[in-house]
C-alpha cells in the first residue's frame, strides 16, 4: 500500500511539477532555439492560410477581415476557407469577398478529410492552418514564416491564447490558467528539443512534407507534427503568433472539446509507437511521455489510487495523514466549485480546484468514449462565452 500510495504521489508530482521544472533547466543549459534574423520583405516566401469552416457565419466575417489585415505582403498570402458540409451563410458570405478564395464540399467528413482533400492544390512552399473562430495577431504569419529559415523545422505553431477576466465562471478560469501554463512547457519543449504536439488553432508546415493523414484521426494536428518529430525534424514554438480566442460558454461545452481531446490522445499513443521509443528518439520520448502520454494514461488512476491508500495508511504515519487530509481539502474546494461553475465570481480559488478535477474526469470520459469506439472525428462545436473581434 506504501508502495502504491509513493508511487501515485510521485507521478502526479513529476507529471505537473517535477517536468516543469526539469525542462526548464534542460532548456537553459542547452537552449537550441536560436533567434532568427527577420527575413525582410521582398524575400518573404509565398504563404496559404488555410482556415476550416463549418457552419460560421457568425464570426466568418470577422475572420475574413481578421486575415486580410495580416501584415503580409498581399500577393504572396492566399486567404483560403475550405468549408466541409455547412449548411448556413458562410458560403454566400464568402462570395461577397473576392479577396479570398474557398473551396467546398458538401459532405461532411471533418476537418482533416477537408484538408487532405485540397492540399494536392496548394503551390506556396508553406501552409498556415487557423480555424475560423480565432483571430490572429498582424505579425502572426511574419513571425512564424521566420522559422523556415532552417531545413529542419517541418513546422511552426503559434500560441493558443483564451480570454479571461477578473469575474469568469469555472470553464473561462481554467481554461485561461490551463493554456498559460501549456504555452509555457510548448516553449520549453521547443527550446530544448522539439515542439511535442501542436494545437491547430496555428499551425504552419512546409507543404511539400504534408502526408495525408487518415480520415477518422480526432487530433489530427497532434499526429501530424509528432510525425515530424519522429522524423527527425523540429517543431518550432512561435510566441509572437497568437491565435486568440474566448472560452467555451459553460463547463458542460468545455467539457464535450475535453472529451474528444482525451479519446483523441489515446488514438495517437495507439498509433504513434515510435515516439514512446526511448533507444531511437531519447529526448523526443522523454518529452512525450513526460508531457503527454502521462496524462492521458496513468495520472488520472493516480489521483484515485493517492486518495484511497493515503485513507488506508492514515494510521501508519503523518506523512500519510496529512496527505489525506491536503487531499480532502482540495476536493472540498473542487466541491464548492461545482456549485459555482457557471457564476462568474472574483474569488477564482474554487475554480482551480474544479477545473483541475474536471479535466482528470475527462479524461477517463474519453478513455470509455475511445474504447467504445464512439468518438466521431465530426463533433458538436462548443459554444463560446463571445465572439473575438479583430
Amino acid at each position: 500500500m506504501e508502495a502504491i500510495f509513493w508511487t501515485s504521489i510521485g507521478l502526479i508530482l513529476y507529471t505537473f511539477l517535477g517536468y516543469p521544472i526539469l525542462i526548464t533547466l534542460l532548456s537553459r543549459v542547452t537552449k537550441n532555439q536560436k533567434s532568427q534574423e527577420e527575413l525582410e520583405w521582398e524575400d518573404l516566401p509565398p504563404v496559404t492560410l488555410m482556415i476550416a469552416a463549418y457552419n460560421e457565419e457568425d464570426i466568418i466575417k470577422d475572420k475574413i477581415e481578421n486575415s486580410l489585415k495580416l501584415t503580409y505582403p498581399k500577393d504572396k498570402l492566399d486567404v483560403l476557407f475550405v468549408t466541409d458540409g455547412t449548411t448556413d451563410n458562410s458560403l454566400s458570405i464568402l462570395r461577397k469577398h473576392p479577396e479570398v478564395y474557398y473551396s467546398h464540399s458538401p459532405a461532411r467528413k471533418g476537418k482533416i478529410a477537408a484538408i487532405n482533400r485540397v492540399m494536392s492544390e496548394i503551390t506556396t512552399p508553406i501552409t498556415i492552418f487557423t480555424d475560423a473562430n480565432v483571430m490572429l495577431n498582424p505579425e502572426a504569419v511574419w513571425k512564424m514564416v521566420n522559422h523556415f529559415q532552417s531545413n529542419n523545422v517541418a513546422a511552426v505553431s503559434g500560441e493558443k491564447v483564451v480570454l479571461s477576466s477578473n469575474h469568469d465562471a469555472a470553464s473561462g478560469t481554467g481554461e485561461g490558467a490551463y493554456w498559460r501554463y501549456e504555452s509555457y512547457l510548448k516553449k520549453k519543449d521547443a527550446e530544448w528539443n522539439t515542439l511535442v504536439g501542436s494545437a491547430g488553432e496555428l499551425l504552419g508546415i512546409r507543404t511539400h512534407l504534408f502526408t495525408p493523414t487518415p480520415e477518422d484521426t480526432v487530433i489530427e494536428d497532434f499526429v501530424m507534427t509528432v510525425n515530424y518529430a519522429i522524423q527527425g525534424y523540429k517543431v518550432a514554438y512561435e510566441p509572437e503568433a497568437r491565435a486568440v480566442e474566448t472560452a467555451s460558454a459553460n463547463v458542460e461545452e468545455e467539457e464535450k472539446r475535453k472529451i474528444r481531446i482525451s479519446a483523441g490522445g489515446i488514438q495517437a499513443i495507439s498509433r504513434l509507437p515510435q515516439a514512446l521509443n526511448l533507444i531511437s528518439n531519447p529526448k523526443l520520448a522523454f518529452q512525450y511521455i513526460s508531457h503527454r502520454a502521462l496524462r492521458w494514461t496513468l495520472v488520472p488512476l493516480a489521483f484515485v489510487t493517492a486518495f484511497f491508500s493515503s485513507f488506508f495508511l492514515i494510521k501508519e504515519g503523518w506523512v500519510f495523514s496529512l496527505a489525506f487530509v491536503v487531499q480532502v481539502i482540495f476536493y472540498g474546494f473542487a466541491l464548492m466549485g461545482y456549485f459555482y461553475r457557471d457564476k462568474a465570481i472574483k474569488r477564482k480559488i474554487l475554480h482551480l480546484p474544479y477545473y483541475f478535477t474536471f479535466m482528470q474526469i475527462c479524461v477517463v470520459k474519453g478513455w470509455v468514449r475511445f474504447f467504445q469506439g464512439s468518438q466521431k472525428v465530426t463533433w458538436e462545436k462548443a459554444k463560446r462565452a463571445v465572439q473575438v473581434s479583430a
